[in-house]
């Protein structure tokens, strides 16, 4: 069988035997939006858990529009224009209005990116400004949580007179689903909140997974932290494999939020009989495999189906590298994960961004994972502790010949936005 996984822009074709694949596994096919711009507009006007956006804008000074980084394909040309206009509708002068790029501890978004994700007349039009979680003194201090965690968060979204969240739900790897909370939590968090909220205390937690929010710390400390912040109104959306809009949802942060977990649980949850030997799957393709740092994503999603020894082949293309410097002098001074985990578990070790290296610890201690990327050279993917593959289908047959001929084969064209798992 011939399956298109996401990679980068274009896609990656590859042969798959047809008798040892279950799937391709895929999101539940549910019509997109007819009409989404109205859609959104409907939401502004009737939303859930609060008045009309109008009405809460009416009187306000100025406001705080918190978006999503590049790495959310976040449809902000649909989203924002609706939201602007009854800002400055309600008498919020546009001056007064700030888009504030919730990059958590990413890079910052400039020029041709920032057009690609806002469109050309929102950037030529309002003022639109990073987040920098590394700079302390952005930051106002609202306290620590009772779990011992120092809240930090941007003063420009602090101090707005109205604030304002937008977001994409989809399945997450440690918070459960993305969307609602955590544009606050980590979008506009300072490094000194993030290192604690995503230190092992919370991340070695066994509810920190995908598709869990009851019982999950990671969830529930980071809506504590948004709670302290405050927030007035959400705007949060749901998207199919074509990143079509298929739900949007807006006012409360918590309830309008719950609404679209549980339309989305019911897209992307997909059952398998029993754990794979092998796992292919992707990244998503562009903006989400652009790094190893990101593409971490597409192994932790595979996980739940992967027998205990068994491979996960992962195809991303890896087109900016590994990551962060950060990220980078982790792989760098850490020849192995077991010293890894050993040194992030003493209170003397701590080098931003290795809550992503710790997620692939986990992966790593279930099962062997080959990577095909145009990206990263071979050597430079070993040590990243993963095997490099020249394709997929050389992956696949060299793990079915380990295997033997009853070895079973999934495949996850769209990689983390399906939420797999054993029906048994």
């Amino acid at each position: 069988m011939k399956v298109t996984l996401d990679y980068g822009r274009t896609g990656l074709e590859v042969e798959l035997p047809d008798e040892r694949v279950v799937g391709p596994l895929s999101i539940r096919d549910v019509p997109p939006l007819a009409d989404p711009h109205a859609a959104v507009r409907e939401a502004l006007a009737n939303p859930i858990g609060t008045p009309p956006l109008a009405e809460l804008a009416r009187g306000r000074k100025n406001a705080c529009i918190l978006f999503c980084d590049i790495t959310r394909p976040v449809p902000n040309k649909i989203i924002l224009p609706p939201i602007l206009q009854i800002l400055e509708e309600q008498g919020i002068a546009r001056q007064d209005i700030l888009l504030l790029n919730a990059t958590g501890l990413h890079r910052p978004n400039e020029g041709a990116e920032l057009e690609e994700m806002l469109g050309a007349e929102i950037v030529a039009n309002y003022r639109i400004e990073n987040h920098h979680g590394k700079i302390l003194e952005e930051h106002d201090y609202l306290g620590e949580t009772p779990n011992g965690v120092p809240v930090y968060l941007d003063s420009r979204y602090v101090r707005a007179d109205l604030k304002i969240t937008t977001g994409l739900i989809e399945p997450h790897l440690m918070a459960g689903y993305s969307g609602g909370r955590k544009v606050i939590c980590p979008g506009i968090a300072a490094l000194e909140t993030v290192k604690v909220w995503h230190g092992p205390r919370f991340l070695e937690h066994p509810r920190a997974d995908c598709g869990i929010l009851e019982g999950n710390p990671v969830h529930e400390e980071n809506t504590r932290i948004a709670q302290m912040a405050g927030c007035d109104f959400i705007v949060n959306v749901c998207i199919d494999g074509q990143r079509r809009m298929t739900w949007v949802g807006a006012g409360d942060m918590i309830e309008a939020w719950q609404a679209g977990v549980r339309f989305v649980e019911n897209v992307v949850k997909v059952p398998v009989p029993e754990p794979m030997d092998i796992v292919v799957t992707s990244c998503a393709g562009y903006p989400l495999d652009t790094t190893w740092y990101q593409a971490v994503k597409g192994l932790t999603g595979a996980l739940p189906i992967v027998k205990q020894g068994g491979t996960i082949i992962l195809a991303a293309s890896l087109s900016e590298g590994l990551g962060s410097p950060e990220f980078q002098k982790l792989i760098a001074e850490n020849q192995n994960l077991k010293l890894f985990k050993e040194r992030i578990m003493g209170k003397d070790y701590f080098v931003m961004d290795q809550w992503q290296l710790e997620e692939l610890a986990k992966v790593v201690e279930r099962c062997k994972v080959k990577v095909v990327s145009d990206g990263i050279d071979a050597d430079t993917l070993k040590t990243c502790f993963v095997e490099p593959a020249p394709s997929v289908e050389k992956a696949l047959a060299d793990s079915l010949a380990e295997y033997g001929p009853n070895a079973r084969v999934a495949v996850i064209p769209k990689g983390p936005y399906v939420l797999p798992y054993v029906s048994a």
